[in-house]
C-alpha cells in the first residue's frame, strides 16, 4: 500500500504538531504540511502543493473557517477528501461540515484508533461516521427533513449498495454496469436529492428506510 499524504489545517500549533505525531505514527501515512488557516490553505495549494490524499481541518479558525474552506475546496477539488477535527460537537457545525462537502467528522479528544479507521475509510470508501456524530445528523434530518423524490428501481439498489462498504469500482461488478454509468448513479443521485457525498446518500437511505443498519 502506497503512503498517503495528509494536510492539517489548524490554527494551534502545538495541538498541529501532536496530530502531526500522531498521523506520521501511522503506517502507509504522513503529513506533508500544516496551515494554520483555510487561506494559507488555499494559497498553498494555487502556488503548486500538490493536494493531499486527505486533509484534517478544524473548523473554527481565524481569517477562513473550515466550513468555508471546505466549501471552496469541493467547488475547485470535487474529489478531495476532507475530515473535520475539531472541538466542536454542536449540530450546526456537524451539519454545515457535512453540507460543505466534508467526508467525516471527527471530535479532537477521539481514540488514536478512531482516527486512523477514520483515515482509512474516508481514503478507500469516501466517508466515515461515527456514533456520535451520526445521531447528531439523525437527529437533524429528523427534525428538518430531505427533499422527496421518485426513485427507479436501479437507483435504489444504487443506494443500497453505497450504504456497505463496497468501493464504486466494486457496486459497478455487482450490478453488471460500467464505473462510467455508476458515476452517473452517483451524480444523479446527488443533484436529486440534493445531498454532497456518500455520507448524506447513506443518511437519506436510513431516513427513508431504504437502508437499515
Amino acid at each position: 500500500m502506497k503512503r498517503c499524504t495528509v494536510v492539517i489545517v489548524e490554527d494551534h500549533i502545538l495541538i498541529a504538531q501532536a496530530i502531526k505525531g500522531l498521523v506520521n505514527s501511522f503506517d502507509n501515512y504522513y503529513v506533508s504540511y500544516i496551515c494554520s488557516n483555510g487561506k494559507e490553505l488555499l494559497t498553498r495549494i494555487k502556488a503548486g502543493e500538490p493536494l493531499p490524499d486527505v486533509i484534517l481541518m478544524d473548523v473554527n479558525m481565524p481569517v477562513l473557517n473550515g466550513i468555508e474552506t471546505t466549501r471552496l475546496l469541493k467547488v475547485l477539488y470535487p474529489d478531495l477528501k476532507i475530515i473535520a477535527l475539531t472541538v466542536d460537537a454542536d449540530e450546526t457545525s456537524v451539519v454545515n461540515m457535512f453540507k460543505a462537502g466534508a467526508c467525516a467528522y471527527l471530535l479532537k479528544d477521539v481514540e488514536k484508533k478512531i482516527l486512523e479507521t477514520a483515515l482509512k475509510e474516508v481514503i478507500e470508501n469516501g466517508c466515515y461516521c461515527t456514533k456520535k456524530v451520526s445521531n447528531i445528523l439523525v437527529k437533524s434530518i429528523n427534525r428538518n427533513g430531505f427533499s422527496k423524490s421518485a426513485l427507479k428501481k436501479r437507483e435504489l439498489d444504487f443506494i443500497k449498495h453505497a450504504c456497505t462498504e463496497m468501493t464504486y469500482s466494486e457496486i459497478a461488478k455487482k450490478m453488471y454496469l460500467s464505473p462510467k454509468t455508476i458515476e452517473g448513479y452517483r451524480s444523479n443521485l446527488f443533484n436529486k436529492l440534493h445531498v454532497k457525498n456518500r455520507t448524506g446518500l447513506v443518511l437519506y437511505a436510513i431516513k427513508n428506510k431504504i437502508f437499515v443498519p
